[in-house]
């Protein structure tokens, strides 16, 4: 039996690395042997990875020579960072770059990527619909990962760039419907009726990570555009609905609204809101659901997503 390949997942025990990690653990014709970096491997999700067969090791994206001898005599990997740790673009910028210079030196035949769209392609900053943050931002965790997409392409590192987007699980927690007033479940976000917002089971990041890296080169070069469905407010709504056994509405707030509600994060996140509904033609546009279902067949719709999850949503 030849010897399997070995696929490096970073932040292994969050949503994204831990789903691309269990994703190629769970097929045991892979080819594939899974690495699984954390900062902390006596955790308690890292030790589940390693029951489950993966080889644990400590990486800190701030320690860049323990990210070199993780992926040294790897094949390929998956790569994520997370904005929401930190908060902080310019971090963010610093964890890629050492991302891109370990894939380097240990000259990784295939990386996949998870990222997003750098908005600024479609919305200057002199544009004043919405304020500028961090200095030189419109959405600061998609820009970032945008810009950090051409670090990849300069050296010479073999990439996937899989884009993301507004994640399902959002309505376990602080997307969950909440009752108003008069006593109805309301649907509250800064999303204008009508539009469509794309959105993806979290660990359908993973498996299709999995799935394009199980396809050798044939994505290599190209960006892969995710989601599991495309919806509007009132529509996810009424999914919501079904699944709690009673009326959800939807409720639109202005962007400049919630930008003033002193929301942790709320500017961020309405311009977010506001980029996704502005181009909803060409974000949507950009994810086939056809033909992400002939690279990842079981990929998840908003209600495969329901059923499997609807019993957890805690509404307010």
């Amino acid at each position: 039996m030849s010897e399997k390949k070995v696929i490096a997942v970073a932040g292994a025990t969050g949503a994204q690395g831990g789903g691309a990690a269990r994703a190629i653990l769970a097929d045991p014709d892979s080819g594939f042997a899974v690495r699984a970096l954390t900062r902390n491997p006596d955790s308690p999700a890292a030790k589940e990875l390693a029951e489950l067969g993966a080889e644990v090791v400590r990486a800190d994206f701030y320690d860049e020579p323990s990210v070199h001898r993780a992926f040294e005599g790897a094949y390929g990997a998956f790569l994520v960072t997370n904005f929401w740790a930190h908060g902080s673009a310019a971090k963010e910028a610093e964890e890629v770059e050492t991302l891109v210079r370990a894939a380097k030196a240990a000259g990784l035949k295939h990386v996949v990527w998870s990222t997003l769209e750098d908005t600024r392609e479609l919305l200057p900053l002199e544009d004043e619909r919405m304020p500028v943050l961090q200095e030189k931002y419109n959405v600061p965790h998609f820009d970032v990962k945008g810009e950090a997409n051409e670090l990849f392409r300069q050296a010479g590192v073999p990439t996937t760039f899989l884009n993301t987007t507004f994640f399902f699980q959002g309505f376990l927690s602080m997307m969950a419907p909440k009752r108003a007033e008069d006593g109805v479940l309301t649907l509250t976000l800064p999303f204008e009726d009508g539009k469509l917002l794309s959105g993806v089971d979290v660990n359908d990041i993973g498996r299709t990570a999995y799935a394009i890296l199980k396809s050798g080169e044939e994505f290599i070069g190209h960006t892969i555009g995710l989601a599991g469905d495309h919806l509007t407010g009132a529509q996810y709504a009424e999914k919501l609905a079904g699944a709690l056994g009673e009326p959800v509405r939807f409720q639109s707030v202005p962007y400049d609204v919630f930008r003033s509600l002193g929301v942790p994060a709320g500017e961020e996140l309405a311009n977010m809101f506001q980029y996704y509904g502005d181009f909803d033609q060409e974000f949507t546009g950009a994810r086939d659901l056809d033909r992400l279902r002939e690279i990842n067949p079981a990929l998840k719709d908003f209600d495969t997503w329901l059923a499997e999850n609807g019993s957890r949503i805690q509404v307010g």
